[in-house]
C-alpha cells in the first residue's frame, strides 16, 4: 500500500541521480582534453601566480589584479585550489568545471520545482540546461570556469531568495547579497540579477501586484550595490587592458543591429544546435539587412505575443525577458573582445527559453488523450539528440587543434581561428602549417597582434631571424609599449650577438612589466654573455622569485656559480632545473660536466 507513496517521494532524488547520470554520459570524455591555447595560459598554464597554489600573497593578488580584463577574485581562488590539488594535470581542472555544472544543474531543478511544484517540468529543464551542447564552451574550457561558478552563486541567490520572499525576514535578506556578491566576485555576468527577481515575483512567485510593486521594486535596491561595484571594477579592469572596443571600431548602429542578430542566432542555435564554434568573427558592418530586420520582427513579435498571454501564460513572459534580460551585459552594445556573440553567454539566459519550452508543451498537450505518454517520448527524443550532439560537440575541446580545426571549418574568415590553430602547430613543431594558417590570419586581419607575435616566433623558430624581427617591430608600431614584442625581439636580438640592441628592448619589457619573469630571465641569460654576472644574478634571482618553476633560471643561476667555482651549490640549482623540467637537455649536459669535474678535483 505504501509503495506507490514512497516512489512518489522519492521522485526528487531519482531525478536528481538521473541527472547526474546523463551529465556525466555525455560529458565524461572531458577528463582526458588538454588544456587550449587560448585563455588557459593567462588562467592557468602560463599564470605563477595561479599555480603557486592557494599562498596569502596569491590571495591578495586575486582581489587586486585585472589580469586577464577581468576583476574575478574567487575564479583565480578556483584556479589556484585546483593548482594545489591537482597541479598542471588537465584532468583535475575539466572535472572540476564538471562537477560545478552537476551542481548547477541540481540546484536549478531543486530551484524550480521548490517555486512552483511542478516536478516533471522543473526536471526537463534542468535536464535541458546539464545536456544542451551550447553549454558545451562552458564546461569544455578550463578557462570559463567563471561561467559555471558565476552560475553556482546564481543558483543559490535563486533558493535564498525564493525562501526570502515566502517568509521575508533580514538574514535571509543578507543571504541573497552574500550569494549575489560572490557570484559577481566570479563573473559579472550575474549584473542583472535583481531584475530577474522581479521576473519571479510576478511568477512563479506571484509576489508582483499592481498594489506591491512599489515596495518590490525598492526592495531590490540595495541588490544594486554589489552590482554598481563590480560593473566599474570590470569595465576599469576591461578598459584598462584595450579589451572594450571605442565607437570608432563597431558604431552604435552596428552594435544594435549585432544585438538583434544574436539575440535570434542563440534562439535559433538552442533549437538547431549546428556548428557551434569557440569563437564567431563579428561581421562589422557587413551583416544583411534582412538578417537585422527579421531578428527585430522576432524579438518584437515575440515580446508582443507574451505580454499578450501575460495572465494566461505568464510563464512566456518570464522566460523570454529572463532571456533578453540576462544577455544585456554581453549582447555587444558594450563591445568586449572582437566576437560578435559566444556559446558560453547563454548558459544562464537560455534558462528562460527552457522554461517556456518545457510549461508550454506541457500546457499545449493538456486535456488531450496520451498526454503523458506524448510528453514522456517528447523528452526521450530531445534529451537523446542533445546528449548525443553535446557528445560530438565536446570531441572538438579535445586539443587545440581539433578546436580551431572546427573553427576554420565551420566559420568564413575566421582571423583568430586560423592565428589560435597556427600556435597550436607551433607547439607541435609543424613550423609550415603553422606559418600557413598564422599568415592566412594577417591576410583576414592585418593588424593582429597574436599573429605578428605567432609568425615571428615561427620564423625565428625556422632560424629565419631577420624576418622575425621584422614582425615583431610591427607589432610595436601598433603599441610601443607591448611588453611581450619587446621581450621576444630582445630574444631574437640576443640570439644575432646584437646584445647592446637587445638590452634596451629587455628594459623596455621590464620597464611596462616589472614582474614578467621571462624578461628577467632573458636579460639574465644575455648579462652572461656579457660577464656581467651580479647584474645577471639579480634578474635571474627576479625570474625564480615571480615564477618558482623558471627552470632556464635555475640552469643559469647554475652556470654563474660553476663559473665562479662554487660546484655544489651549482650541482643544486641544476638538478632543480631538471627536477622542473625533466627533459632539460642543458641542464642534464651541465650536471654531467660537473660530475667529471667534481670527480677529477677529488682525484
Amino acid at each position: 500500500m505504501n509503495k506507490p507513496r514512497n516512489i512518489q517521494q522519492n521522485l526528487p532524488l531519482i531525478i536528481s541521480l538521473l541527472l547526474i547520470a546523463a551529465t556525466l554520459l555525455a560529458y565524461l570524455q572531458v577528463k582526458d582534453f588538454d588544456f587550449i591555447c587560448f585563455d588557459d595560459k593567462p588562467y592557468v598554464t602560463e599564470n605563477h601566480h595561479v599555480q603557486a597554489g592557494l599562498t596569502v600573497k596569491g590571495f591578495t593578488w586575486a582581489f587586486t589584479t585585472f589580469h586577464a580584463s577581468n576583476w574575478h577574485p574567487l575564479t583565480w581562488l578556483s584556479h589556484m585550489t585546483d593548482c594545489e590539488l591537482y597541479g598542471l594535470n588537465s584532468m583535475g581542472h575539466h572535472w572540476t568545471n564538471l562537477q560545478i555544472h552537476i551542481a548547477n544543474t541540481l540546484l536549478l531543478f531543486f530551484v524550480l520545482q521548490y517555486m512552483t511544484g511542478a516536478l516533471w517540468r522543473s526536471a526537463f529543464v534542468a535536464a535541458l540546461f546539464a545536456l544542451h551542447p551550447l553549454h558545451v564552451e562552458s564546461i569544455a574550457w578550463v578557462a570559463e570556469r567563471k561561467d559555471v561558478l558565476s552560475a553556482f552563486f546564481g543558483m543559490l541567490a535563486f533558493l535564498a531568495y525564493c525562501r526570502y520572499a515566502k517568509q521575508p525576514s533580514l538574514a535571509k535578506y543578507l543571504l541573497i547579497v552574500l550569494f549575489l556578491s560572490l557570484g559577481l566576485m566570479a563573473k559579472p555576468m550575474l549584473v542583472t540579477l535583481p531584475f530577474l527577481f522581479l521576473l519571479l515575483d510576478f511568477w512563479p512567485l506571484g509576489r508582483l501586484r499592481l498594489a506591491t510593486a512599489s515596495r518590490l521594486v525598492l526592495e531590490k535596491i540595495p541588490l544594486l550595490v554589489p552590482v554598481v561595484v563590480s560593473s566599474c571594477l570590470t569595465f576599469m579592469a576591461q578598459q584598462s587592458s584595450g579589451a572594450v572596443k571605442p565607437l570608432e571600431s563597431f558604431s552604435l548602429t552596428v552594435r544594435v543591429a549585432n544585438a538583434f542578430v544574436s539575440y535570434a542566432s542563440y534562439v535559433y542555435k538552442a533549437i538547431w544546435p549546428h556548428n557551434l564554434t569557440v569563437f564567431y568573427p563579428h561581421p562589422g558592418n557587413t551583416l544583411p539587412l534582412w538578417q537585422v530586420f527579421g531578428a527585430i520582427l522576432l524579438i518584437g513579435g515575440a515580446s508582443f505575443l507574451a505580454i499578450r498571454s501575460l495572465k494566461k501564460y505568464p510563464y512566456i513572459a518570464v522566460g523570454l525577458f529572463w532571456y533578453l534580460g540576462m544577455l544585456v551585459p554581453v549582447i555587444g552594445l558594450v563591445q568586449v573582445g572582437p566576437q560578435a556573440m559566444a556559446d558560453r553567454y547563454t548558459y544562464i539566459p537560455m534558462t528562460g527559453l527552457f522554461i517556456i519550452i518545457s510549461w508550454g508543451f506541457s500546457d499545449l498537450l493538456t486535456g488531450r488523450h496520451y498526454q503523458k505518454i506524448v510528453l514522456a517520448l517528447f523528452a526521450v527524443i530531445i534529451l537523446s539528440a542533445l546528449t548525443t550532439r553535446t557528445f560530438l560537440q565536446l570531441g572538438y575541446w579535445r586539443n587545440s587543434i581539433t578546436l580551431f580545426e572546427h573553427a576554420v571549418n565551420v566559420t568564413d574568415n575566421n582571423y583568430l581561428a586560423h592565428n589560435n590553430l597556427g600556435a597550436a602547430l607551433l607547439e607541435k613543431g609543424k613550423f609550415d602549417k603553422a606559418v600557413l594558417h598564422i599568415k592566412e590570419s594577417l591576410r583576414i586581419e592585418p593588424g593582429c597582434k597574436a599573429a605578428l607575435y605567432n609568425l615571428g616566433t615561427a620564423l625565428s623558430d625556422q632560424g629565419k631571424l631577420d624576418e622575425a624581427v621584422l614582425h615583431y617591430n610591427d607589432v610595436l608600431k601598433i603599441n610601443p609599449k607591448d611588453a611581450v614584442a619587446h621581450n621576444n625581439l630582445a630574444d631574437v636580438l640576443s640570439t644575432q650577438g646584437k646584445l647592446d640592441k637587445a638590452v634596451l628592448h629587455y628594459n623596455e619589457a621590464l620597464k611596462t612589466d616589472p614582474d614578467y619573469a621571462g624578461a628577467h630571465g632573458g636579460f639574465g641569460s644575455l648579462l652572461i654573455k656579457q660577464n656581467r654576472f651580479k647584474e645577471a644574478m639579480f634578474h635571474l634571482t627576479e625570474a625564480i622569485r615571480i615564477d618558482s618553476d623558471h627552470a632556464e633560471a635555475y640552469n643559469k643561476i647554475g652556470l654563474i656559480l660553476a663559473e665562479q667555482g662554487k660546484y655544489k651549490k651549482a650541482k643544486v640549482f641544476f638538478l632543480k632545473a631538471v627536477q622542473i623540467k625533466p627533459n632539460y637537455t642543458d641542464a642534464q649536459k651541465n650536471i654531467a660536466l660537473l660530475k667529471r669535474i667534481l670527480s677529477s678535483s677529488e682525484k
